[in-house]
């Protein structure tokens, strides 16, 4: 057997003991005491999924049929699959699995917070899509100053250009700043559904007429990883800074600033 084979024969297992684990009930179809099968029957799916019976049969028989990824979709609600099983079905399906839209809201989860603190004394805080800087440690409050501002307003990108320590904090804050604005790009991009998102930009367009020119550029440059200067005590700094997903489902990345050690 081929793996090919093997993966169509799993994804057939797969469907199976999904629909076996839906009550009709909870589907909103009539029970019936004589159903053969425990939860769905094939034919139920079926026409949850708007396909024939006859097609979906053979899904399940491991055939050798395509499928589209409206359709995997589909199935993905009927079957009520979380976002880890939905993954794997377009896995087992051979298809590529659309980009979820982002989300901007989120709670840190509480290991993630430890891992943080426990980066000191290298400089870390915790990022959404829409860049609110949802946690921080001393490290980092100490070089970017993130407790001087309300929580509302703790926002990394609102902060870089309207905040004065970190226009001065940023070293040639003229060259840096541009390229940090398209790094946000692609997060915003994932997130323009977002109404929080959309008012952030549109307010920061009111308030800074740089964020207004090179919003309009439309930039987007490659991944912000690597060496940044910072100005700190009135000398600049380098350190070395990168960006770390802690968590994909929410959307969450940690930062990370260390000063870079000079080699001899």
């Amino acid at each position: 057997m081929s793996r090919l084979e093997r993966t169509r024969q799993e994804l057939g297992d797969f469907l199976r003991a999904r629909r076996e684990q839906l009550s009709p009930e909870e589907m909103g179809l009539p029970g019936n005491a004589r159903r053969r099968t425990p939860g769905l029957r094939r034919e139920d799916v079926a026409a949850l999924s708007g396909v024939g019976v006859t097609w979906y049969t053979w899904l399940e028989q491991g055939r050798d049929i395509g499928v589209s990824a409206d359709f995997l979709d589909r199935l993905s609600r009927v079957l009520r699959l979380d976002a880890a099983e939905r993954r794997h079905l377009f896995l087992l399906a051979h298809e590529r699995l659309p980009a979820e839209l982002g989300k901007t809201w989120c709670v840190v989860p509480s290991l993630v917070l430890r891992l943080m603190h426990d980066l000191a004394p290298h400089s870390a805080y915790v990022l959404n899509l829409r860049w609110d800087v949802l946690a921080f440690n001393d490290p980092a409050d100490k070089l970017f100053g993130f407790a001087n501002h309300e929580p509302a307003r703790r926002n990394l990108l609102w902060l870089l250009f309207t905040d004065p320590l970190l226009r001065e904090r940023f070293e040639g804050w003229e060259a840096q700043a541009p390229r940090m604005l398209s790094s946000f790009r692609r997060d915003y991009a994932r997130a323009t559904q977002e109404a929080d998102i959309q008012e952030l930009v549109a307010e920061l367009q009111k308030v800074s007429p740089e964020f207004q020119q090179w919003w309009r550029r439309h930039d987007v440059h490659a991944p912000c990883d690597g060496t940044r200067l910072l100005r700190v005590n009135g000398c600049p700094v380098a350190y070395e800074h990168t960006s770390l997903t802690v968590d994909a489902d929410r959307h969450l990345r940690m930062v990370v600033y260390a000063q870079k050690q000079l080699t001899i």
